[in-house]
């Protein structure tokens, strides 16, 4: 049986949902183990700090309101981190066919991307801080794990697809 280009390219973009979620929960649990209490007072500071990135400092007198905007733009960039990993899967086919290894560069990427780039462009406007190296270390061991994750759901996003397409 001959697999057309298209058969070849189906995504269960369910999966890629699961896998961002998988990553937000983890993500979170990682920030108020590191930087936040572990309490209610802690999550809510936690989200705030996310929603920063488009409010600015106002994040933190929202309230609730800006915590739950920033549990969704978490929620978010979780699921965009494993959705763009399905893309460069179909032009780097190492991310799918090798996903430990890869997921490991992947989430040095994304740990990258996310503190020299998003962040200074973002109204937090900051980049992370050279002196605390143990903390540094840990959130780059973290989306290394995060970035195992991406390749592990982008590769059953692809294979789930198509098993159900026959």
């Amino acid at each position: 049986m001959t697999t057309t280009a298209a058969n070849q390219r189906r995504i269960d973009w369910k999966q890629a949902v699961y896998g961002g979620l998988l990553i937000a929960m983890g993500d979170a649990l990682f920030a108020i183990a590191v930087w936040f209490e572990w309490n209610a007072k802690g999550l809510t500071r936690m989200f705030q700090s996310i929603a920063m990135g488009v409010l600015g400092k106002a994040s933190y007198e929202g309230g609730t309101a800006t915590a739950l905007l920033g549990a969704g733009l978490h929620v978010g960039m979780a699921i965009a981190f494993v959705a763009i990993c399905v893309a460069l899967g179909f032009r780097f086919r190492l991310l799918v066919e090798k996903p430990v290894a890869a997921g490991l560069l992947y989430g040095m990427g994304l740990y990258v991307v996310m503190n020299f780039v998003v962040m200074p462009l973002s109204r937090v406007g900051a980049s992370p801080s050279f002196k605390h190296l143990d903390t540094i270390a840990m959130s780059v061991v973290a989306h290394m794990v995060f970035g195992v994750v991406c390749t592990l759901f982008a590769r059953r996003a692809r294979r789930m697809a198509r098993a159900h397409s026959g």
